[in-house]
């Protein structure tokens, strides 16, 4: 194992090292929140894919190929196709607003009203989202060391951490491009290949295995469907995705760049349930589907490709744990903590000093968020149930708020905020009542924002027309004055230069 441990010893110390980077370049709140706006099409697409593929897509994802064969693929193709229709039908006009958050387009659209219940709402969603990446290092070094669950959860977690703390978006920007190569090399150019191989060949799996293992719809309609309103309209609203769209230098870039991102991740989904598939014909006895990953590593891969393969597993968790995590930390700063201290405009201090502090703020914001995280990751065991909530949270109570302020003109701040509430109590109360991993809370829940949403907009006075004038102003990308912490993005300014 030493020729794979040196591999991931010096995929951690890169890591690090670009975080300390990262920490050079990001000297305003544009750069290390957003990475200042200005990643090209190559950049945008790979860190994109890097941050929706994380451990449960990965590990998960073989897992639920082991348990149901090809359909297994289905978790993950739904990500893949969220990940699509955001770029194709949403992505332009989000990353013209030229906002930090999801909070603050509810305030530009609805005026000034629904931000700080949203963003708690957002804030409980991206923090349950970073823990479950967190607790996903346990199952990897403890194949890579042999540590125990705690060891492994503060060794990976701090390192996330140091580096997302260090230098924001930009260390997060470079470490997931590296992520994304390693993935893309470990996982569908190496472990996919030899996995069939070392089953046999298709015409091997299928003899060993019963049909419905090669039944693209085996794992059942009722569950696909879940997946798609969980998961797929997920992607359309999750913070952490939003927060990648801000990223881009131009609309045409966040809808191409992310088209092919969602198109690599359903390539992902079917590596992954292959992959899956084949680990159940090598073997069919496992004790658990998710440590299908890492038993198919440990035993069927050659020292050194083994290392790298677990890199790569490594670094899908700490894609989506450092995004999860800056998004976390993002709301809890802007969205309310700024919000409850009654923090309006810019004032006192110079440009450079208050800069400065903008990022020393956002800075301290990660360190605390991710204690909060390894902390919680450490006395939490079950992944499957905080993911659940916090998919459940986020789609219950904020799609309908921020897809019909999108979509539908007459919706009112009244309609919106109180879709938040009632359709984040009726999940929470849904679940308490049907069990946390039923389907019937995110049906409901939905169900009851919607209808919520509608009539008291209907029943409400529309919103104002100066309000719904400045709206439609920066969908179309053309604000009254660039954002005073975005002024290095006007035309002109050298940070404008490609990525």
């Amino acid at each position: 194992m030493a020729v794979d441990y040196a591999v991931i010893v010096v995929y951690l110390a890169g890591m690090l090292a670009m975080g300390w980077w990262g920490m050079r370049r990001a000297k305003s709140k544009s750069e290390f929140l957003v990475a200042g706006r200005r990643l090209g099409p190559a950049m945008y697409s790979g860190t994109m894919a890097a941050i929706v593929l994380g451990g449960a897509s990965t590990i998960g994802g073989v897992g639920l190929g082991y348990q149901y064969g090809l359909s297994g693929a289905w978790m993950v193709f739904t990500i893949g196709l969220g990940l699509l229709a955001l770029s194709v039908f949403f992505s332009a006009r989000i990353a013209r607003l030229k906002v930090y958050t999801v909070s603050e387009m509810l305030d530009l659209r609805y005026g000034g009203r629904a931000g700080i219940i949203s963003g708690v709402v957002m804030w409980a969603y991206t923090l349950m989202l970073a823990v479950t990446s967190t607790i996903a290092y346990a199952t990897i070094f403890d194949v890579l060391f042999d540590v125990n669950r705690t060891v492994a959860i503060v060794l990976g977690g701090t390192i996330v951490v140091a580096y997302s703390t260090l230098g924001g978006m930009w260390s997060i920007t470079l470490t997931d491009m590296v992520q994304f190569v390693v993935k893309t090399i470990g996982l569908l150019l190496l472990l996919l290949p030899i996995a069939v191989i070392k089953a046999g060949g298709f015409s091997e799996m299928k003899a060993q295995l019963p049909t419905e293992y090669f039944d693209p719809l085996g794992i059942g309609g009722e569950t696909i469907f879940t997946y798609v309103l969980i998961y797929t309209f997920g992607m359309l609203i999750g913070q952490d995705i939003w927060q990648r769209v801000f990223t881009a230098r131009s609309d045409t870039t966040a809808r191409w760049g992310g088209t092919v991102a969602g198109t690599y991740c359903l390539v992902y989904a079917i590596a992954g349930a292959v992959i899956g598939t084949a680990a159940k014909v090598m073997y069919p006895n496992l004790a658990s589907a998710d440590s299908a990953f890492a038993t198919i590593v440990k035993d069927e891969l050659p020292v050194g490709v083994r290392g790298l393969v677990l890199a790569a597993a490594l670094a899908a968790v700490m894609s989506t744990s450092s995004g999860a995590l800056i998004a976390c930390a993002t709301v809890a700063n802007n969205d309310i903590w700024s919000r409850l201290r009654g923090v309006v405009g810019r004032g006192g201090g110079g440009a450079g000093d208050e800069a400065h502090d903008e990022v020393k703020g956002n800075r301290a914001f990660i360190l605390i968020m991710g204690i909060a995280v390894i902390l919680i990751a450490i006395a939490l065991n079950d992944v499957v149930e905080a993911l659940t909530v916090a998919y459940n949270l986020l789609v219950g109570g904020l799609l309908v708020p921020i897809i019909g302020g999108l979509l539908w003109r007459r919706g009112t701040a009244a309609g919106a905020l109180s879709a938040v509430c009632v359709g984040g109590v009726a999940v929470v109360g849904l679940m308490w009542h049907y069990g946390i991993l039923a389907n019937q809370p995110i049906y409901y829940g939905l169900l009851a924002s919607l209808a919520v949403y509608v009539v008291v907009s209907l029943a409400t006075p529309p919103t104002d027309a100066a309000v719904l004038a400045a709206w439609r102003e920066r969908l179309a990308g053309r604000p009254d004055g660039p954002a005073p912490e975005d002024e290095a993005l006007a035309p002109g300014h050298p940070s404008r230069s490609a990525v």
